[in-house]
């Protein structure tokens, strides 16, 4: 009577752990599926431009797709390495046609992905085993990277030449705090000799303002407007750009970036 009465939740059981089982296969096959179409010449799209080291842009059915690289970020351009890595991405894939895979879409509509060289290398680890970026940990558990980046460190390559670089997002904070603003202020007033308004500007930011327009992502979805057209969030809007009077941004409820326009 024992075994007869666990006899049916027994085959539950073992139907459930197959099922299991099987999810995992296909994940995983569908995984291998898409890294063995990036190498073996399907899902191939050439490469139009590089953005930075770790942004570049395909073509895909006739239009720019922009591609931010997945679990690196490499330095920002006025960091030391910035242009460096951006040469060293630019000198693998530039003009090329390479594969893609896809992970994700991040919130300014980039896709985000792997890219497979010609030569079946992968670009992201490349970046990181010759000291161009770092693994982005705060969106990638991935072990190769965090060991090619452990490798860099430890042979001192490329950025890790330095004691104590900067990383990128920390970069990135810091550029956009008040204090920040301040900081470069008083650095151009000291070289200079002269005295700077309290909030910097760029040539463009000040054309801007002068006229009276403001420039804005046309993407759908987008709520902000720059006074700024070289601000770096315009750079990644996904679609064109574009000028509005700045009464007429403030009708569509748009609101100052704030990089650029605050």
């Amino acid at each position: 009577m024992y075994f007869r009465k666990n006899k049916y939740p027994f085959h539950l059981w073992l139907v459930w752990l197959l099922l299991c089982l099987g999810c995992q296969q296909s994940r995983d096959y569908s995984q291998d599926q898409k890294q063995e179409e990036a190498t073996t010449g399907e899902n191939q799209y050439k490469v139009i431009a590089i953005k930075d080291g770790d942004t570049i842009e395909l073509l895909k059915d006739g239009k720019p797709l922009r591609i931010r690289l997945q679990g690196v970020d490499c330095p920002e351009k006025n960091q030391d390495f910035g242009t460096r890595a951006r040469q060293f991405t630019s000198d693998l894939v530039f003009g090329k046609s390479v594969g893609l895979v896809v992970h994700d879409v991040d919130r300014y509509g980039r896709t985000v992905g792997e890219i497979i060289l010609p030569d079946g290398r992968n670009l992201n680890q490349e970046l990181v085993k010759n000291g161009f970026a770092w693994h982005y940990t705060a969106y990638s558990k991935d072990q190769e990277l965090a060991r090619l980046e452990a490798e860099a460190r430890a042979e001192k390559r490329g950025l890790w030449a330095d004691p104590s670089p900067r990383a990128p997002w920390d970069f990135r904070k810091k550029r956009t705090t008040p204090a920040a603003t301040a900081e470069a202020t008083s650095s151009v007033s000291k070289k200079t000799g002269t005295s700077l308004p309290k909030t910097a500007t760029s040539p463009s930011a000040t054309i801007s303002s002068k006229t009276g327009k403001v420039y804005i992502c046309e993407s759908k979805g987008a709520k902000t407007y720059h006074l700024d057209k070289a601000c770096h969030l315009l750079e990644q809007c996904k679609s064109s750009t574009g000028t509005l009077p700045l009464a007429q941004a403030k009708s569509q409820s748009r609101k100052p970036c704030k990089v650029c326009a605050q």
